[in-house]
């Protein structure tokens, strides 16, 4: 299949905004992908790559964004496929400059539209509203099985794309081999968000309390004397956490996988900063050296499987009762079962009085499921705020399409002059915010690419977020983590924004570090 089919079936799905059409569109195409094409097709249009992460930084994919276009399509998806394993696979001295150089070919045989797709595949912006649930959709739909069939191998096998090639060359018999396997890591199930605490216990029904760590998500299978650690987005880690491994192998149980945290705690208990926390994931570890420096505490929220019996279809109440069996009490986060509102609340106070991040209020009868379910889940966190200016925004897609969308923002920059871009986000905007904000955008046009308007830095926003964090995708060597829109400011101007030198107050507050250094140039 050529890489130009994909891409316009992207712009067609990015294009339209109801669910049906988008996964009529990407069904089309996935029924006539190879069998080698199917897995390659999937995570391209999810916005991912079978290589995660292969080491080329920002720079480089601006830069191979100015190679000429070809004129004709050309690229197959296993060109591409193949290109991303060789550029992954690099190292060692110059890798950098291989990178780029084999970049710039793949580039080169790509039409203009191609190298749009793929630039934003790279920065990882490729927003066309094929979100896993509707993949799923499309999936079923290509292969004309049941949704919730692929839904539920989709979970445990980790990876929808693995379950696509199952499901449209074997059919949906076949996908009962995906069911929950020691030592083969499932899909963490996620949270919502809710306003505040009553929201969430109104919410709730039968629920339990606990606290909200803002440590590093991690599923634990053990089999026997074998303990494996898997990260968030499924990879194993177990060599980076020996302090996991040697909790989970001391617990009772047997056969089990757990779900939960680890966390860097300070020697007063506060913990540390979730970016000091995964300074035990980085790729050149000393593990012994860090394991003095920086020790990890685990804590375990779920239990998924209890000596050989899967649990993920039982209610929480009976997950949670297997955990306090199968882990030393010790490890197990802090909660509270069906508490009054008003012990409710002093938890909180509590956990937030910790240092902690909020709490999570979570139904006992619920099963767990990937991905974010309704309100099986809430998190009640406390956020920060800062008055930031909006310096451009880039055009939304599917049910946004027309309107400017995602924020690019920033803070006064009183050392140099101008402003220091610490992320965007498209959060927390209503329809009648887009409208509005799409209008004073374009009256305030000074240039524009062939997806952002770049804009006088007049308009004032005040943005909530829940943590800052080291990034070198930004002058500034910080960015937000979790923004989003709370109001716009129209009583004030863009000199009365926040200026970058108090990001850098907020940030040595809230981790106790010293920020990073900055780029010599903005």
């Amino acid at each position: 299949m050529l890489l130009h089919e994909l891409v316009d079936t992207s712009m067609a799905v990015q294009a339209v905004s109801g669910r049906l059409d988008k996964t009529a569109r990407l069904a089309a195409l996935l029924t006539r992908a190879s069998r080698d094409e199917i897995e390659i097709a999937v995570t391209f249009l999810s916005g991912g790559m079978r290589q995660g992460r292969i080491g080329l930084g920002f720079a480089a994919i601006r830069v191979a964004r100015e190679i000429p276009a070809a004129s004709d399509p050309s690229l197959t998806l296993e060109d591409v496929d193949r290109t991303f394993e060789r550029i992954a696979a690099v190292s060692g001295a110059g890798s950098g400059r291989e990178r780029a150089g084999l970049l710039r070919g793949l580039l080169a045989r790509a039409t203009r539209g191609e190298q749009e797709f793929l630039a934003r595949l790279l920065f990882g912006e490729l927003r066309q509203g094929a979100l896993e649930g509707v993949m799923v959709d499309a999936v079923a739909k290509a292969a004309g099985v049941r949704a919730a069939v692929v839904r539920r191998a989709a979970m445990m096998a980790g990876d929808l794309a693995v379950v696509a090639r199952v499901a449209l060359t074997e059919g949906e018999p076949a996908l009962a081999a995906f069911a929950v396997q020691l030592l083969r890591p499932v899909q963490p199930m996620l949270a919502e968000s809710a306003a505040d605490l009553d929201e969430a216990l109104g919410e709730a029904g039968e629920f339990l309390v606990e606290q909200k760590l803002d440590g590093a998500r991690i599923q634990v299978h053990k089999a026997g004397d074998e303990v494996r650690v898997f990260s968030r987005t499924l990879n194993e880690v177990t060599e980076a956490v020996p302090e996991v491994v040697a909790v989970v192998k001391a617990s009772p149980g047997r056969n089990l996988i757990l779900d939960g945290e680890v966390i860097a705690l300070q020697r007063t208990g506060a913990p540390h900063p979730f970016q000091v926390t995964m300074r035990r994931f980085g790729r050149r570890l000393d593990v012994d050296r860090l394991r003095a420096e920086l020790p990890l505490t685990p804590f375990f929220f779920d239990c998924l499987l209890a000596d050989d019996t899967a649990l993920l279809d039982e209610p929480l109440a009976r997950r949670a009762a297997a955990l306090a069996e199968s882990i030393d009490a010790a490890a197990v986060v802090p909660r509270l079962v069906q508490p009054a509102p008003a012990d409710a609340a002093a938890f909180l106070e509590r956990t937030l009085a910790a240092g902690h991040e909020g709490v999570m209020v979570k139904t006992l009868g619920a099963p767990y499921a990937a991905g974010r379910r309704g309100a099986a889940w809430l998190k009640v966190k406390r956020a920060r705020t800062l008055d930031l200016v909006v310096l451009a925004a880039e055009w939304g897609s599917g049910r946004r399409r027309g309107w400017l969308s995602n924020l690019h923002l920033g803070a006064r920059d009183e050392e140099r002059g101008g402003f220091v871009m610490l992320g965007k986000t498209f959060k927390g905007l209503t329809d009648q915010i887009l409208a509005w904000q799409t209008r004073e955008f374009l009256a305030r046009e000074i240039g524009r690419d062939d997806y952002t308007v770049y804009i006088r830095p007049e308009l004032v926003v005040e943005i909530a977020f829940n943590d800052l964090q080291e990034s070198p995708h930004y002058p500034g060597g910080l960015a937000l983590r979790f923004a989003r829109v709370k109001r716009y400011r129209a009583d004030k101007t863009a000199a009365d924004a926040d200026s970058f030198e108090s990001v850098l107050q907020v940030y040595q507050q809230m981790t106790g570090l010293d920020p990073p250094a900055r780029r010599a140039a903005q």
